[in-house]
This record gives structure tokens, C-alpha cells and sequence, in this order.
């Protein structure tokens, strides 16, 4: 397989799970926003642009701001405009691999998405219409795509990608006015499995060990570092008698033994500083990849947090 083909299922992967993890992420904060008119909605917003890596601008930041920052900005490839761009210009680069079902759902997507900006009712109404199509592109990629290494450079990417962003969501449970644990639940898609697997009792370390730890969950950190590692190995399997000399694997292995071996109630005591290690985990993963597979490549990584 071409290095060209490889790196473009990798964003591929990447792209997509951006889009509807910043869609999941927007769409708690503008919940949340409406729902407690307490909330010093400008430390809020800008709180929120820190965690997701955008530097606020000057003057009063508002929801308005936010949504156009995280949505429209089609020049930045970490607003959902961007990202699902990007995502769809590296399946026509990529046509020989993928699927014409998956290209097709991608390039509808981006086709549609100006009608679907001007007709939403809400914003929530668009978030939502990102979420399906991001589940559709996994969907049909799983039954279409034969699970070689084309897939297994798409999960990378995926995985990678949703560590680094489920990450981001929990993150922001810190921020000034942000989300409670049961938004964070619903916004991954994880109170049902939630309630299920606990049968009805709540509690922050429990919600934090369901969203960080759970292994059956798939959005989970702990289930998406295990999937990324998994994608790993079978692209280069370990071959030597001792240690993992691959990079990418090494770094994801450091983060989610971190995860595995420490309980919530511990993770909970400084649970900013632990989801920055997780998202600079993922980042210097994905720097040991486009070193490893794809050498002349120019790296599109994610923004850093913002620090004031």
C-alpha cells in the first residue's frame, strides 16, 4: 500500500471523529449555557476555545462566537466545517481504497452541509445532522472496506482521535460553568450503557470511571487507547524477544497502563492534568506514526491548549 493512500485513511479517520466529537462537545456547552443563566457566559466561552486549542479573541466572547469559531471557520481544520473538509479531500485523493459508498456519504456531506447550515432550526439541529453523518461514514466504512491495513490505518486515526477529544469533553467538566458528569454522559452517547452497567447509580467517580476506564464502552479513553494499540500492532506486529520498539505503540501502551492501574476516586484529584498527559499522549503518538509510516509527510496535529 501506497504511503499516500495510508496517511489519507489515517485523516480520514481523524477528520471525521473531529467533527463529531467537537459537535459533542459544542453542543453540552450550549446546553449547559442555556440552562443555568448564572453562568458568566464569557469566562465560559473562553474557557471552552482554551480546551479545544483556540486562542479567544479580543473583546466579549459569546455563544455566537463560539458556534463560528467551532463550526464555520472553514480555514481551520479543527472546526467541524474544516474537519469534515478535510476529511472528504483526502477520500478523493484516496479513491482506489475507499469504498464508493463511504466516498459518497463524505462527499454528500460536504455538499449538503451549506443547505443544512442555512435550513437548520437550532444549532443543536445541525450538531445533530454532524452526528449522524459522522456515524454513517463509520458504519458503511465497517461494512465496506475489507479490514486490512487501509482499516487498521483508518482506526488509528479514529482512535486517536476520540482519546484525544473524549479527553478534551472530560476536561471541560473543570471549566468555569462547565458541564455536569451526566451531560458529558449524554453528549458521548453514554448515560443508557451508563445506567445499565451501574444499574442506576450516579455519583462522580463512578461517571468518571464509566467515561475514563470502562473497557466495553468504545468511547471511552481507556477502549479508544486500547483500539488505537490494537490498529498498531497489527500494522507491525512486535517481532523481537523483548520491549516494543515501535514509538506510536510504546507512547498509547505508557497512557493507557496510566489509566488501567490508577482508580477514578485518584484520577478525580487533578483531573485537568491527567486529561492534558492523556492529549499529549495522543499527540506525540500521532507525531511517532507520521514519522513511522508516512516520513514526508507534512503533520497536521492538533492545536495545544491555550494556556493563559
Amino acid at each position: 500500500m501506497l504511503s499516500r493512500i495510508a496517511e489519507a485513511l489515517f485523516w480520514i479517520g481523524r477528520y471525521v471523529e473531529r467533527a463529531d466529537d467537537t459537535a459533542r462537545i459544542l453542543d453540552v456547552h450550549l446546553q449547559v449555557l442555556l440552562e443555568d443563566s448564572w453562568i458568566n457566559e464569557d469566562l465560559a466561552c473562553r474557557s471552552l476555545l482554551s480546551v479545544m486549542g483556540i486562542e479567544a479573541p479580543k473583546g466579549s466572547v459569546g455563544r455566537g462566537r463560539v458556534v463560528e469559531l467551532l463550526v464555520g471557520d472553514e480555514a481551520n481544520p479543527t472546526s467541524i466545517v474544516g474537519a469534515l473538509g478535510a476529511a472528504r479531500d483526502n477520500a478523493r485523493g484516496a479513491r482506489q481504497i475507499v469504498s464508493a459508498e463511504m466516498w459518497q456519504v463524505l462527499n454528500t456531506s460536504w455538499t449538503v452541509l451549506p443547505e443544512v447550515r442555512r435550513d437548520s432550526v437550532s444549532v443543536h439541529e445541525l450538531l445533530a445532522w454532524v452526528h449522524e453523518r459522522a456515524a454513517m461514514v463509520a458504519g458503511v466504512a465497517d461494512a465496506t472496506m475489507s479490514h486490512d491495513d487501509c482499516w487498521h490505518f483508518l482506526v488509528l486515526g479514529r482512535s486517536l482521535e476520540r482519546a484525544d477529544m473524549t479527553a478534551r469533553l472530560v476536561a471541560t467538566r473543570s471549566i468555569a460553568g462547565g458541564p455536569s458528569w451526566t451531560h458529558l454522559m449524554r453528549s458521548c452517547g453514554a448515560h443508557q450503557a451508563f445506567l445499565r452497567t451501574y444499574r442506576g447509580a450516579g455519583g462522580d467517580e463512578n461517571e468518571a470511571e464509566f467515561l475514563l476506564l470502562d473497557r466495553l464502552f468504545p468511547r471511552s479513553v481507556y477502549a479508544a487507547l486500547t483500539a488505537a494499540e490494537t490498529a498498531l500492532q497489527h500494522l507491525d506486529p512486535v517481532r523481537g524477544r523483548s520491549g516494543v520498539g515501535e514509538e506510536a505503540r510504546r507512547v498509547i501502551g505508557r497512557a493507557r497502563t496510566g489509566l488501567e492501574y490508577r482508580g477514578a476516586a485518584e484520577l478525580l484529584t487533578d483531573l485537568p492534568t491527567e486529561m492534558w498527559r492523556i492529549q499529549r499522549a495522543c499527540s506525540q503518538a500521532s507525531d511517532a506514526v507520521l514519522r513511522r509510516y508516512f516520513p514526508e509527510s507534512v503533520a497536521t496535529p492538533w492545536v495545544a491548549e491555550v494556556t493563559s
